[in-house]
């Protein structure tokens, strides 16, 4: 299987790279396409894989590239599918998967694997999930997937009985095949993608495209208060399994303890991450983790010491009873309502960045605590318009570094600043990640005393 064959790469991200690698110590001719010229990758990596035989093109996507020869097309998961050369291989018949696909086909039959989706809070589960699994099993357990390590770039270091948790984003679920987990989680389900995937029904059947190929064998463990999933799995082959935040079930809140089985596992006093959203991501960790007879110690030592995933409602500093929150990766209205709700302080909020038409009127009955707005980015004018709307006082800046000398002016003991903006951050910054680097610095000089 993916020996000596022919094989197209569309996207030299980390999966590409990873995907490229893996196919090469397998003999087989390796081609990569990317529409980024050599100036965005990094060169040594380009000079060892056109060392090790690549043939790499870069700049363009050549109308005469892909042909019959190939065996495979391998695509980044940020590609969509009307690409030229997906429609093109299928018109040819050439199977089109992507590096989560080609990982999986190689997987050592005894290793388990854990694959966590869902639209919210998939991150901070998967994340949770490894550190606890990490802390039960040691050198066993390892960390892959959308959170940054490509699945084929631990295939080499698998050992017998070895168990790997995956972050699965609804990209990587769209050109799978057979790719399933033994124990799977979706946290829940909300309309996101819609540009990528077209409708929210098609985005919910993606998402649920590694349930659907679970067996009578395999785990499917789901958010029994999100009636999307609920409808969505009801006909999945797999042994269900529930968390709930509202009712009694398989792992569930009450009397601010979290039950299994009607066994207390921990007191809700112990978590550090602020928000009900995240009780059900720490629900769902655990219900996990209890397939794998994981003991309450063992669970309470992680979660009393977890305090989030950096950027996404990430707790930065507490400056003179103000506490600042990193939540960068707020990126659409739902992650903000989100955050918003995981607050009862008086909230200074900043939102804006990229202008793709979002709604920050949806943000209207979440803003209860809000005492000012900072509008920053290419939407801060319509960031004004709503605060304006809602009489709450609001200060726009086209730099979020320029916003400080207002928060600090603005700002009382007992506050929260909040960073997210239910925008995306390419309008000034590459990634959402390097918006929230900036605010975290910030922070950093306002603490020091260098905001002006």
């Amino acid at each position: 299987m993916f020996e000596n064959k022919k094989i197209l790469i569309l996207g030299l991200a980390r999966s590409g790279v990873a995907a490229s690698y893996t196919l090469l110590e397998r003999n087989n001719k390796v081609v990569i396409n990317d529409l980024n010229d050599e100036t965005k990758h990094d060169k040594k990596i380009l000079d060892d894989l056109k060392k090790k035989g690549c043939q790499i093109i870069l700049g363009s996507h050549p109308e005469d590239l892909l042909d019959k020869t190939f065996d495979y097309l391998i695509k980044n998961p940020g590609i969509r599918n009307d690409h030229q050369y997906v429609l093109k291989a299928k018109e040819l018949g050439i199977p089109v998967i992507n590096e989560v696909e080609l990982a999986y086909q190689l997987l050592p039959k005894d290793v388990t694997l854990i694959g966590i989706t869902g639209t919210n809070g998939k991150t901070t589960t998967t994340t949770l999930t490894y550190q606890i699994m990490h802390e039960a099993f040691k050198e066993r357990v390892h960390l892959a997937g959308n959170i940054g390590y490509p699945l084929c770039s631990i295939l080499t270091t698998l050992k017998k009985d070895d168990i790997i948790v995956m972050e699965v984003s609804v990209q990587q679920s769209l050109n799978i095949q057979e790719f399933h987990p033994h124990v799977g989680l979706i946290t829940n389900y909300s309309p996101a993608h819609i540009d990528f995937l077209g409708s929210y029904d098609n985005y919910k059947k993606v998402k649920a495209r590694m349930f659907y190929n679970q067996s009578s064998d395999d785990i499917a463990i789901l958010n029994l208060n999100n009636s999307d999933v609920l409808e969505e799995m009801k006909n999945i082959k797999s042994q269900k399994k529930y968390f709930s935040s509202k009712e009694k079930t398989d792992c569930y809140l009450k009397d601010n303890a979290i039950y299994y089985h009607d066994e207390k596992v921990i007191d809700t006093s112990i978590i550090k991450i602020p928000g009900i959203h995240n009780i059900e991501n720490i629900l769902g960790a655990i219900t996990i983790c209890k397939e794998f007879n994981v003991t309450n110690d063992v669970i309470a030592k992680v979660i009393s010491n977890f305090y989030g995933v950096e950027h996404r409602l990430e707790f930065v500093d507490e400056i003179s009873g103000v506490r600042f929150y990193n939540d960068t990766e707020a990126t659409n209205i739902k992650c903000t309502q989100i955050a918003l709700s995981s607050f009862d302080k008086p909230t200074i909020i900043i939102l804006g960045g990229l202008e793709r038409g979002q709604n920050f009127d949806d943000l209207g009955e979440y803003m209860k605590n809000v005492k000012a707005i900072i509008g920053i980015g290419e939407c801060r004018e319509r960031v004004r318009t709503f605060g304006d709307k809602l009489k709450i006082n609001t200060f726009i800046y086209e730099h979020l570094k320029d916003s400080f000398s207002k928060i600090k002016e603005i700002m009382k003991k007992g506050d929260v600043v909040l960073l997210s903006p239910a925008s995306a951050s390419w309008d000034q910054y590459k990634e959402c990640e390097v918006r929230g680097a900036e605010f975290k610095s910030l922070v950093g000089e306002l603490k020091n005393g260098k905001n002006s």
